[in-house]
């Protein structure tokens, strides 16, 4: 599944936000950029309110059954995670 800019943008503007990353450090994000266990701004408390920033901005919800691994795995993994849940 591509990724529309907007969603792409909207999801390096939640994590700049949530993680307090830098602009460049957000935008330097790539798609195979490692996230969870990679990231130390990324615990367990960070994905929490990562998740519920990702409802708040882009209007959808996300279930409990749906948090995993994978989709925190990359940027390009969470950013096709918003994407599908945007369409649906």
């Amino acid at each position: 599944m591509s990724v529309s800019p907007a969603i792409d943008a909207a999801v390096r503007a939640i994590l700049r936000d949530t993680l307090g990353l830098s602009e460049q450090r957000a935008a330097a994000l790539a798609d195979d950029t490692p996230l969870f266990g990679a990231m130390p701004e990324l615990d367990s408390m960070a994905v929490a309110n990562l998740l519920g920033e990702m409802e708040d901005r882009l209007g959808f919800r996300i279930e409990d059954d749906e948090v995993n691994g994978d989709m925190l795995e990359t940027f390009g993994a969470l950013a096709r995670f918003a994407a599908a849940k945007a369409q649906a």
